[in-house]
């Protein structure tokens, strides 16, 4: 088991959003301009048709919550694995709650929408968190994953004092992963946020 996907270890690193806000400042928009959290923003509302329940897995302090929250026809359940980050999203005005993406507290086919945004390399076993979405999302219903390439989160790591780890859902691994519990994925990756690359 990788460090970055150890339980204990996201537990500590999520326990307040200090470490969550350092990762945070690092990202900027690609060297064309492409801002990775609009583009995600961009795909949840693509997926949008009328109403629709949305479920946000791994909300953070909840910055992208309040965004999908904002959007029109939109009933969003935001949750985190964190407590403090829990309440920090609850604060913004949305319903935040504690839970597990490997033990989902929901009804099945319950969301039309599932979003995990810079979160499934954290997660300790993704066949299960990829089944546990596979069942709360609604037939023909849209998951929206995001990620980081295995080279910019060495960059992070690095950085931090930490040395490299190549994650088990990154860029390069993701679409992959996802294959196994989707039959129609769609890639959109963006260029370097420094135009490294």
């Amino acid at each position: 088991m990788s460090q970055l996907n150890d339980p204990d270890y996201v537990r500590e690193q999520y326990a307040t959003e200090g470490n969550l806000e350092t990762r945070r400042s690092v990202w900027h928009p690609t060297a064309d301009g492409l801002d990775p959290v609009n583009e995600a923003l961009n795909a949840i509302d693509r997926a949008l048709v009328g109403d629709a329940h949305i479920l946000e897995v791994g909300c953070g302090t909840g910055v992208m919550a309040e965004r999908i929250n904002a959007l029109p026809g939109v009933t969003l359940v935001a949750t985190d694995f964190s407590e403090r980050f829990v309440e920090l999203t609850a604060v913004r005005g949305v319903d935040a709650r504690p839970a597990d993406i490997c033990y989902l507290p929901f009804e099945d086919a319950a969301f039309d929408v599932v979003y995990a945004g810079w979160m499934l390399y954290h997660v300790r076993d993704p066949e299960r968190a990829l089944n546990e979405v596979r069942r709360v999302l609604k037939p023909g219903g849209t998951f929206v994953a995001v990620t980081n390439g295995n080279d910019h989160l060495a960059e992070l790591r690095i950085a931090a004092g930490g040395k490299r780890d190549i994650t088990q859902f990154s860029s390069e691994t993701g679409e992959s992963v996802l294959r196994r519990r989707f039959a129609d994925v769609r890639r959109h990756d963006l260029g370097d946020p420094r135009g490294l690359r």
